[in-house]
């Protein structure tokens, strides 16, 4: 996963829940990066902005948590309970009209949780250090979402997953994922990572075997649309902690989770 614009300037964390929910066609301006003459937002106190939002705590092995009473969990039990409606409601109107249906996950900091990475590396990234930590396949999950891709199973709506992991970190993906009890269709028909060496044909128009120019929406729309065109499925709703996993179309409705600690393009 490539990473962009660390600690981009966010004035104000805890007003996530707003924006959390936006529908096809919204603007992106969430994502906006400054670009002021006037004095940005410090960093300090930006980083402790960020702490009190997750309730960052380290466990006894000094691992980074977030706590299950802090805003952000607030937030995500907020934006669950809604989807879950939404999925119920979905699941219901094609079943009677015999359609199939879908929801998209996307993986980092949607279903597994960073920010321990975060923390420990003082929001930079570096590939290396990056992969070891995704390779350990130890992240928590982040609040709900196992229950959430669960839920989805129950009311007989099919789950994919379109990640910005290379194919490389699939073994570890599905390890973790499995860890959390998110176990449900972690095959490859279903797990979409981005395979540079070796791209799919309906990704043609960005990428080549060898050659990558897809954007992370080219990637990401490009996929919804393959499950929605080729594999024949409703995609109901699209889960991403990035507007960038959620631009593009080719999803009834979007669900954006909260995370103020990177911003990828």
């Amino acid at each position: 996963m490539h990473k962009s614009l660390r600690l981009a300037a966010i004035a104000t964390v805890c007003s996530v829940a707003g924006g959390a929910l936006y529908g096809a066609g919204a603007a992106t301006a969430g994502q906006s990066t400054a670009n002021s003459t006037h004095e940005p937002y410090n960093i300090g106190l930006l980083v402790k902005d960020i702490d009190t939002y997750y309730g960052t705590a380290a466990d006894a092995n000094g691992v980074y948590q977030a706590s299950p009473t802090s805003p952000y969990a607030k937030d995500l039990a907020r934006i669950d309970a809604d989807a879950e409606r939404y999925i119920d409601r979905a699941a219901r109107k094609a079943h009677r009209h015999g359609k199939k249906t879908a929801v998209v996950f996307d993986i980092d900091d949607t279903l597994l949780l960073s920010l321990d990475y975060e923390k420990r590396y003082n929001y930079t990234y570096n590939a290396t250090t990056w992969a070891d930590y995704v390779n350990k396949a130890d992240r928590p999950g982040v609040f709900g979402s196992a229950e959430l891709v669960q839920y989805a199973k129950s009311q007989g709506v099919e789950v994919f997953y379109n990640s910005g992991l290379s194919e490389a970190q699939r073994t570890a993906a599905v390890e973790n994922l499995k860890k959390i009890g998110a176990d449900v269709n972690l095959d490859a028909a279903h797990m979409f990572l981005k395979d540079k060496a070796n791209p799919p044909s309906y990704l043609s128009s960005c990428a080549t075997a060898g050659t990558w120019n897809c954007t992370t929406v080219q990637y990401k729309s490009g996929t919804r649309k393959h499950i929605e065109q080729d594999l024949g499925y409703d995609v109901v709703a699209n889960f991403g902690d990035q507007y960038s996993d959620l631009d593009g179309g080719y999803a009834d409705r979007t669900y954006k989770l909260p995370n103020p600690t990177y911003f990828v393009s």
